[in-house]
Order: structure tokens, then C-alpha cells, then sequence
């Protein structure tokens, strides 16, 4: 059974900085791509960063030069930092893996900035 769980989250001031982690068991992340996703309040989830089973990042551009994308293999854990938050980046952010047959979700991680 695959599992993602997220943690890292709370509440920082605008300017600060998080790092989200998400850990997976049942699935190994360096042969799948995974994706972080959010949803703030009344908006749609929206795409934030994603990196492939080869290590290629691709990021929002409402957080490129701010946050990271990556993972650690040996730990089966990817992480997202985020640095520069703004009270717009408020949201609850969730890992995700696709795969050809099923879509994985953890089950997020409220981030909170404070103007």
C-alpha cells in the first residue's frame, strides 16, 4: 500500500522560510516523477513544483527563485523548501505521485504566512 506524508508546515511570517517534507512508503520516488501541489482557500489546486525519476525541476512561476524541489533516495523523501514566503503562498500543500495506473496524494500540510 503507498502512503505520502507531508510535514513541515505552520506558521511563519511573511519573509521566512519552510521546509515540507513528504515521505513515502509502498513506492520508491527516484523512479517516479512527484509533484507538490496547492490549494489556498477559494482558489484551484495549482501545480508548484515538480522533478522527475532523472532530476529535472520544473517550478510555478509565482515560485521560481524561491522555492526548491528535491528528494533524498537513501530516505524515500522529497522536500520542498520555500524561502521568501508571501501571504500569498498561504495554503494547504500536498505531494503527490502519478504513475501510469494510479495517482497518489498525501494528505497536506497547511502552510500559513502572515503579512
Amino acid at each position: 500500500q503507498v502512503q505520502l506524508v507531508e510535514s513541515g508546515g505552520g506558521l511563519v511570517q511573511a519573509g521566512g522560510s519552510l521546509r515540507l517534507s513528504c515521505a513515502a512508503s509502498g513506492i520508491i520516488f527516484s523512479l517516479n516523477a512527484m509533484d507538490w501541489y496547492r490549494r489556498a482557500p477559494g482558489k484551484r489546486r495549482e501545480l508548484v513544483a515538480s522533478i522527475t525519476s532523472d532530476g529535472s525541476t520544473n517550478y510555478a512561476d509565482s515560485v521560481k527563485g524561491r522555492f526548491t524541489i528535491s528528494r533524498d533516495s537513501a530516505k524515500n523523501t522529497a522536500y520542498l523548501q520555500m524561502n521568501s514566503l508571501k501571504f500569498e503562498d498561504t495554503a494547504v500543500y500536498y505531494c503527490h505521485i502519478g504513475t501510469r495506473t494510479h495517482d497518489y496524494w498525501g494528505q497536506g500540510t497547511q502552510v500559513t504566512v502572515s503579512s
